[in-house]
C-alpha cells in the first residue's frame, strides 16, 4: 500500500506578496490581470475570498464584489524561485515527486526511511520546514492514494494537516461531496445533482456501467473515486499535449442556438483547468479545437491554428463545426493543442 502525501501551499502567489510587503497582511489583495483589460484572478488571499472573490473569475467582476481589492500584477519569476526552493525540500523525503503547479505536488514516500516511516510525522516535519524557511504556510493530506491524499489536503485549510488513514477510508468518502471530485465541475456537478448525487455515498449506488452510460469514459473513473480508490501512481515527468473539456448532454441540443449558449458555461471550465495547469509549466497554444458528437453519433472536430484562447474563438469554431452536421448535438468538446518544441513561452492569459 503506498503512502502518498500531497502539499498545498496556502494561497500562495499572494501570500508571497504579502511576505514581500508585510503592509498587506489582513487585507483583501488579489494576484492577477488589470479590469479594464479583461484580466482574470489568478489567486487572492482569505480575506478577499470571504467577498466571493476566487481564482479564474474575472477581474472586473472581483473588484465588484470587492471595490477595496488589492490588486497586484503577476511576478512569475518571483513565484518560481520560491516554488523552486520548497519543491527541493520534497527530494529531501523521495525522489518520487509530481509537481502539479508551482504552489502544489504529491510526493510519494512508501519507501522512504525518513522519520521511521510515518508518512505524517514527515508531512508535519515538511510543512514545519516550509514556514522555517520562507515564512509561508502550506496544507498537507496524507493518504493511501493520490485522489484521498489530495482532497485531504484542503481539509484543514490553511496551515492544516489531514491523514486518511486505510480503515478511514470508507467512512470518509461517505459523506465527500462529489464537488470535491477532481474532474467534476460545473457541468458534472449539475448533473449530478440532477440525479440525486451530492455525496459519494450517493454515487456508490449507482452501478459502473449506468455511470458508463451517463458520462462515458469518466462514468468508470467516478465509479471508482466514490470508493476511495485510485490506482494512478505518483508521476515524476509529465507534459500534457493538449487541454481539453466536453460534456455529452441528457437532452440532444436542439439548434446552433443552444450549442453556444453552452460555450460560455465550458469556456469557465476550461479556464480554471487551464489555469492549474499553467501554474505548473510553460505552454504555448497551437492550436484551438472544438468537437461536436451529433445525435447519430457522428463527430466532427475543427481546429484554428496560432491563437490565443478566446471564448469568441471558441463561439466561432462551434459554429463552423455545427454547419458540418446541421442537426442536434449530443456532445459538445472545446480546448487547445500546446506547441512540444522545448520550453515555449508560457501562454498569455490577460494577466
Amino acid at each position: 500500500m503506498r503512502k502518498i502525501i500531497h502539499i498545498d501551499m496556502d494561497c500562495f502567489y499572494a501570500a508571497v506578496e504579502v511576505r514581500e510587503n508585510p503592509s498587506l497582511q489582513g487585507k483583501p489583495i488579489a494576484v492577477g490581470g488589470s479590469g479594464s483589460r479583461r484580466g482574470v484572478i489568478a489567486t487572492c488571499s482569505y480575506e478577499a475570498r470571504k467577498f466571493g472573490v476566487h481564482s479564474a473569475m474575472p477581474t472586473a467582476r472581483a473588484l465588484k464584489l470587492c471595490p477595496q481589492l488589492i490588486l497586484l500584477p503577476v511576478q512569475m519569476n518571483l513565484y518560481k524561485e520560491v516554488s523552486a526552493r520548497i519543491q527541493a525540500l520534497f527530494y529531501q523525503y523521495s525522489e518520487l515527486v509530481e509537481p502539479l503547479s508551482l504552489d502544489e505536488a504529491f510526493i510519494d514516500v512508501s519507501n522512504s526511511e525518513h522519520c521511521g516511516g510515518s508518512a505524517t510525522l514527515m508531512a508535519q516535519e515538511i510543512l514545519h520546514r516550509i514556514y522555517s524557511t520562507e515564512k509561508l504556510t502550506a496544507s498537507a493530506g496524507v493518504a493511501s492514494n493520490k485522489f484521498l491524499a489530495k482532497v485531504a489536503s484542503d481539509w484543514n485549510k490553511p496551515n492544516g494537516l489531514c491523514v486518511v488513514k486505510p480503515d478511514e477510508i470508507d467512512a470518509f468518502v461517505l459523506e465527500l461531496p462529489v464537488k470535491r471530485i477532481f474532474g467534476v465541475g460545473k457541468v458534472t456537478g449539475q448533473r449530478l445533482l440532477d440525479m440525486g448525487i451530492e455525496t459519494c455515498g450517493d454515487l456508490q449506488g449507482f452501478s459502473k456501467q449506468h455511470l458508463c452510460d451517463q458520462f462515458g469514459v469518466f462514468g468508470s473513473r467516478l465509479y471508482e473515486l466514490a470508493r476511495g480508490v485510485d490506482e494512478h501512481p505518483v508521476t515524476t515527468h509529465r507534459t500534457p499535449k493538449s487541454l481539453s473539456v466536453e460534456e455529452t448532454y441528457v437532452k440532444d441540443i436542439a439548434d446552433l442556438v443552444g450549442c453556444l449558449n453552452e460555450v460560455p458555461v465550458l469556456y469557465q471550465e476550461f479556464l480554471e483547468r487551464l489555469a492549474r495547469t499553467q501554474k505548473r509549466m510553460s505552454l504555448r497554444p497551437r492550436t484551438l479545437f472544438v468537437k461536436l458528437r451529433f445525435d447519430d453519433f457522428e463527430t466532427t472536430t475543427i481546429q484554428m491554428a496560432g491563437t490565443v484562447p478566446s471564448e469568441e474563438g471558441f463561439r466561432h469554431l462551434c459554429e463552423q463545426a455545427w454547419q458540418r452536421g446541421k442537426r442536434p448535438v449530443r456532445l459538445i468538446g472545446l480546448g487547445v493543442q500546446f506547441s512540444p518544441v522545448g520550453m515555449p513561452e508560457q501562454l498569455e492569459l490577460v494577466f
